[in-house]
């Protein structure tokens, strides 16, 4: 007669503990992850390991060798939840792999079905040793299935996209998505290190520093559904060819934890990282509160506090050259400025008089032909807009002329401007600026990359 077995004493404290707390379970559950550990424990405690060859046996080993049909020939949920674990694009190894299929199997109530089917295959069972197995044992594997029933009935909710780091840790990274529209450059250097893309500098002043999503030190997991786990050099490149021109929607991986403190499983990569880039540091946070106090909140958006100055004229060319003549004709006029909160949104610039909230200019990025401002006037920047751009016969253009609180939010607001149009923005070094819109990929080293795409015309 077996004695008793400490591990199901151990599951059925940890089931019992995910049904005290919220349901449904969610991967925020502080008792998920030692539940999953122990239930490995469970399905590995026993395997006979093949005396020759290098191939060491796992649970996932006997799951995929599970009937593909019932007794009618039909397709099974359980033989479809095995095979989506085996296609699986972000585990690479067996152990991924059974980690993988156990949160589907949660997520679908399906656990039970599996060991009821393993119960049924005496072949199968072979795989356990009958003495110091819970599976291969018939006097455990009575109340460990009955446990699993119980967990069948419970519900969860787990992130089955978070699941690149199941090949090394039970512990998932915090994730986030970062969408942004198409641009010329979002800013983000790339080093691939062991099939993985970490960000290691997120350019001053570009896209991905404004939109204040990614940090030095995440990872890319995906791009727009794309996923670049075991990623080779310039994967990255390759995939937004394929999306250009279209928004783009990336899937990070935080190098930070829930904690605050550092993803465990990124501690190796990080280590390898700095031994190779030794200027590399992990980012903690954003540009810091003080550098936007002359800016507002409004529907959770962060607008810009500026003064409209006026416009004028400037004829049918529309050209960053005429901003040098469209400026000063501006000030000449010595109209009195009005307080604006101006928002570079998605698709367009929107412009609202501060006091009234009344809506003063609202153009699409395709009427913008140009944006900039003039070396000797810091603070002014312009931009010129098509009048009657249906009628290209008779299109003139205006220059609207804006005065900004300092030189770096000058130039951050033409940042932006130019970034979301199909050329770029006017600046002091504007030879740097040519280089940095070229709309490719260019690789450091083979290893290092910066990521670059196009815009809508």
């Amino acid at each position: 007669m077996s004695g008793k077995e400490p591990l199901l004493g151990t599951l059925k404290a940890c089931i019992l503990a995910i049904k005290e707390g919220s349901s449904p379970c969610t991967d925020t559950s502080p008792h998920l992850a030692p539940f999953c550990e122990i239930l490995e424990m469970i399905l590995r405690k026993g395997m006979k390991q093949p005396v020759l060859g290098f191939k060491r046996r796992d649970y996932w080993h006997w799951l995929e060798q599970l009937p593909q049909q019932d007794t009618c020939s039909r397709v099974t949920p359980l033989s479809i939840t095995i095979e989506k674990a085996s296609s699986c694009e972000k585990v690479l190894t067996a152990q991924g792999q059974g980690r993988y299929f156990l949160r589907l199997a949660l997520n679908q109530k399906l656990l039970a079905t599996a060991i009821q089917q393993l119960a049924r295959n005496p072949k199968l069972l072979e795989c356990y040793d009958p003495l110091i197995s819970v599976l291969g044992n018939e006097d455990f594997m009575e109340p460990f299935l009955s446990l699993m029933l119980v967990v069948s009935e419970m519900n969860f909710s787990l992130d089955l996209q978070n699941s690149s780091f199941l090949d090394e840790s039970w512990l998932l990274p915090v994730c986030m998505t970062y969408e942004t529209v198409p641009c010329r450059e979002l800013g983000m250097v790339l080093r691939y290190l062991d099939g993985r893309i970490f960000v290691i500098e997120v350019l001053p002043e570009s896209q991905a520093e404004v939109d204040e999503v990614v940090l030095a030190g995440d990872v890319i997991d995906e791009i727009s559904g794309f996923s670049l786990r075991n990623a080779r050099n310039g994967q990255a490149g390759t995939v937004l060819q394929k999306l250009k021109g279209k928004p783009l929607s990336f899937r990070m991986i935080r190098w930070k934890w829930h904690d605050g403190g550092m993803y465990k499983p990124l501690l190796p990569y990080l280590k390898v990282l700095r031994e190779k880039v030794p200027s590399f540091q992990l980012q903690q946070e954003h540009r810091p509160k003080e550098e936007k106090e002359e800016r507002c909140l409004q529907g959770g958006r962060l607008l810009y506090n500026l003064r409209y100055l006026g416009q004028a004229n400037v004829g049918k060319y529309g050209g960053k050259e005429v901003l040098d003549e469209g400026i000063p004709t501006v000030l000449e006029q010595h109209l009195c400025p009005r307080e604006v909160l101006f928002d570079v949104k998605e698709t367009e610039v929107f412009i609202q008089e501060k006091t009234s909230s009344k809506v003063l200019f609202q153009y699409p990025y395709p009427e913008i032909s140009c944006v900039g401002r003039r070396l000797d006037s810091n603070n002014l920047f312009a931009f010129c807009i098509a009048v009657s751009p249906g009628i290209p016969e008779h299109s003139t253009f205006d220059c609207l002329v804006f005065e900004s609180n300092s030189e770096n939010e000058c130039e951050e607001i033409i940042k932006r401007i130019g970034l979301k149009r199909s050329y770029p923005a006017v600046t002091e070094n504007e030879t740097k600026t040519k280089t940095s819109y070229d709309g490719k990929v260019n690789m450091q080293n083979s290893k290092e990359t910066r990521i670059y795409s196009d815009t809508y015309r």
